[in-house]
C-alpha cells in the first residue's frame, strides 16, 4: 500500500515538475512588453489635446515666396491631361499658355468647356485659380475636371507662379498683405484693406470739445 501511495506522490510531483517548467518555456517565448500607447489609431480622428491646423492665410502670401521650379514638378503631375507650351495642343484638358489673365472658358483652339466653367465667367486672376485648383469641383459645381486638387497653398502657389511664366506676358506676381496687429492681414479682419468702405472702425476727433469748468451750472447740471 505504501509503495502504491508512493508511486502516485511521484508521478505527481514529477507531472507538477513539468508543468512549471513548461510554464517558464513558454513565458519566454511568448513574453511580450507592455506597449508604451495603449489602444489603436483610428484614421481621420484627431486626439484629444492636438491643435487644429493653422489658417490658411490669403493665396498672396504664399505668390510672395512662390518657387516656379517647384510649381513645374508639381504640374507634371497634371500633364497627363494638360501641357502648358505656347502653340501646344489641346489633350483631355485645354492648353494652358498665357491661362492668367484669359477669360473664363474662353475659346482655346476649339476646347469643348463644361456648361458648369461657362457659367462661372470673368478672368483666370491669382485668387480664382488658386480655389480651381483647390477643388475644381466646388468651384465649378459639375465640371468635367476630374482633379482632386491641391490641399496645400504654396503648392497651388508654386503651379500658379509656373503657369504665369508659361505665358507672352507674365503678371508680376502681388506683394503679401500686410499682417495686422493681432497676427492676421487686414483682409482677413475685415474683409477690405484699412480705410476702405464703411463702417471701417471709430474714428478720432481732430479737436475734443472742451468744457469751461468755470461756468456757472444750472440746477440740472448743464452750464447755463
Amino acid at each position: 500500500m505504501d509503495d502504491r501511495f508512493n508511486t502516485i506522490a511521484g508521478w505527481v510531483l514529477f507531472a507538477g515538475i513539468v508543468a512549471l517548467g513548461s510554464s517558464i518555456v513558454a513565458s519566454g517565448y511568448f513574453h511580450s512588453e507592455r506597449p508604451e500607447k495603449m489602444g489603436y489609431p483610428i484614421a481621420g480622428v484627431q486626439e484629444e489635446g492636438q491643435g487644429a491646423a493653422a489658417a490658411e492665410q490669403p493665396i498672396e502670401t504664399y505668390l510672395a515666396k512662390a518657387d516656379p521650379a517647384k510649381g513645374q514638378q508639381i504640374f507634371n503631375k497634371c500633364m497627363a491631361c494638360h501641357n502648358a507650351d505656347k502653340g501646344g495642343a489641346n489633350q483631355l484638358g485645354p492648353n494652358l499658355w498665357g491661362i492668367l489673365g484669359a477669360g473664363i472658358a474662353e475659346d482655346r483652339n476649339g476646347f469643348a468647356f463644361s456648361d458648369a466653367l461657362k457659367k462661372v465667367g470673368g478672368t483666370w486672376n491669382w485668387d480664382n485659380l488658386s480655389k480651381w485648383l483647390t477643388s475644381p469641383r466646388t468651384f465649378a459645381p459639375g465640371t468635367k475636371m476630374t482633379f482632386a486638387g491641391l490641399s496645400d497653398p504654396q503648392d497651388r502657389a508654386d503651379v500658379e507662379a509656373f503657369l504665369n511664366s508659361h505665358s507672352d506676358s507674365p503678371q508680376p506676381l502681388p506683394k503679401a498683405p500686410a499682417p495686422a496687429a493681432n497676427g492676421s492681414t487686414a483682409e482677413q479682419s475685415t474683409g477690405t484693406p484699412p480705410g476702405t468702405g464703411p463702417n471701417n472702425g471709430p474714428q478720432k476727433a481732430g479737436k475734443e470739445p472742451v468744457v469751461n469748468s468755470a461756468a456757472p451750472v444750472s440746477p440740472a447740471g448743464k452750464p447755463s
